[in-house]
């Protein structure tokens, strides 16, 4: 797993360059953004269990044929099996999130997975809502917190959403 820093030190020594302004400017970004970015990732971590529980549920309110018999979530082996999915999907964000850096999003959770999806008939647009409950949620939680600027919250949860709409995938 790869952060920001490691990221771009890796990218400045296969090309055999000094760190140059763009470089400096990126990790005071980083930096600057440390105290905020572990704090969102601590009001995660206490809510997790409250954040994906709480997706879902708005979820199946907002698509509720996924809860009727039939719906990829009845049975309640499936119901479970999608707050699961959720709860993951919150955890490696927040991995993200202090790492600076989706790098552990392609690495552990999307490499395959909408393949996998895709062969069990799990529907990947009710997916990406779910993900992007999870992340209006949280900026909340952490505005709530006093944190004036919540857009990094955005990055771990857009590239999810992303990537497992892209169809190229």
């Amino acid at each position: 797993m790869r952060d920001a820093v490691t990221n771009l030190i890796r990218n400045y020594d296969v090309t055999g360059r000094y760190l140059d302004r763009n470089a400096i400017d990126s990790l005071k970004s980083y930096f600057s953004s440390g105290t905020d970015r572990i704090a969102a990732a601590a009001i995660i971590n206490a809510n997790s269990a409250a954040i994906a529980k709480g997706a879902g549920a708005r979820l199946f309110e907002e698509v509720p044929e996924l809860i009727r018999a039939g719906g990829n979530a009845y049975t309640t082996r499936r119901y479970s099996a999608c707050l699961r999915d959720m709860d993951y999907y919150l955890r490696y964000a927040s991995y993200a999130l202090v790492a600076g850096d989706n790098n552990v999003l392609d690495e552990r959770v999307l490499q395959g997975l909408r393949e996998v999806y895709n062969s069990l008939g799990v529907p990947i647009g009710p997916t990406v809502r779910g993900i992007q409950i999870m992340k209006e949620m949280v900026k909340a939680m952490v505005a709530d917190a006093g944190i004036a600027d919540t857009s990094f919250i955005d990055v771990p949860f857009d590239h999810l959403a992303r990537e497992f709409s892209d169809p190229s995938l």
